[in-house]
């Protein structure tokens, strides 16, 4: 099947065993997707990933490797993470199968990644701080760690429901909002510099006191969350931009007055 599912990619960091990524092409291939990427995956992990993949090498051999995250999710418009851990520090957190229609709605138009963290340590704060929201696959109290590649199998197959489930085979276009869908949202390598534009006029305006910089952090972070669910258009961005610009212009206008 094509359409949304073609924009769906698995994203696997740093993923520290062979059989893990082999057996995960071969999951994403089971519930009829194809787009597998790797950040930083061992150096030579084709030779025994290919003894799990089974007959998916058409997901494994053509699957992207990343020098870093920020190269993998650069392309995306949308990008979700996968935890087993749960708590404030880690943003909205939805069950798997909740989480799936969100991504599959977004993933009419737009591309979508979705993280799964390395197999010891998952996905680090910074990490998850990229993610619209997280994704948490209910399991036992008594051993609640899932291997790599049945995490991706769940997620994958949470999605493939998804199209079972329309009617035509095609997610229903709606924004989380309910209004429509815009015709394009921009990728994440155009929508990160925003962030760096509003961290500075937050100091500008003194929001948060001298010194509190974890403050700031964590407002800067709120607010990628934020706009990472609903996606920015370029008119959207630019008139984000000229709003950023304005200060800065303001702010520097003053600050020459004062001197």
């Amino acid at each position: 099947m094509s359409g949304w599912k073609d924009n769906i990619h698995f994203v696997l960091v740093e993923p520290l065993e062979p059989g893990n990524i082999g057996a995960s092409a071969r999951a994403v291939k089971n519930m009829g997707f194809k787009n597998l990427c790797l950040v930083n995956p061992p150096v030579e992990f084709r030779t025994d990933a290919r003894k799990f993949a089974r007959n998916a090498l058409d997901i494994l051999e053509p699957a992207k490797v990343y020098d870093s995250l920020a190269d993998a999710v650069g392309d995306k418009t949308f990008i979700a993470g996968t935890t087993r851990r749960k708590g404030l520090r880690r943003g909205i957190m939805l069950p798997a199968a909740a989480g799936a229609i969100e991504i599959a709605n977004m993933a009419t138009r737009n591309k979508v990644a979705i993280l799964f963290g390395r197999e010891s340590k998952g996905l680090y704060n910074n990490e998850i701080d990229e993610c619209a929201f997280m994704l948490n696959i209910p399991s036992s109290e008594e051993q609640p760690s899932l291997n790599l590649s049945q995490a991706v199998l769940i997620i994958a197959y949470e999605l493939s429901k998804c199209a079972a489930d329309a009617h035509d085979h095609a997610v229903k276009k709606k924004r989380f909002d309910n209004t429509a869908l815009p015709e394009e949202l921009l990728p994440h390598e155009k929508v990160s510099p925003l962030y760096e534009k509003i961290a500075g006029i937050l100091e500008i305006m003194e929001y948060a006191p001298k010194g509190e910089r974890e403050l700031l952090k964590k407002t800067v972070t709120n607010l990628k969350r934020f706009i990472g669910r609903s996606g920015l258009t370029e008119k959207e961005l630019n008139m984000l931009l000229g709003f950023c610009a304005k200060v800065e212009k303001l702010a520097a206008k003053n600050h020459a007055r004062q001197n």
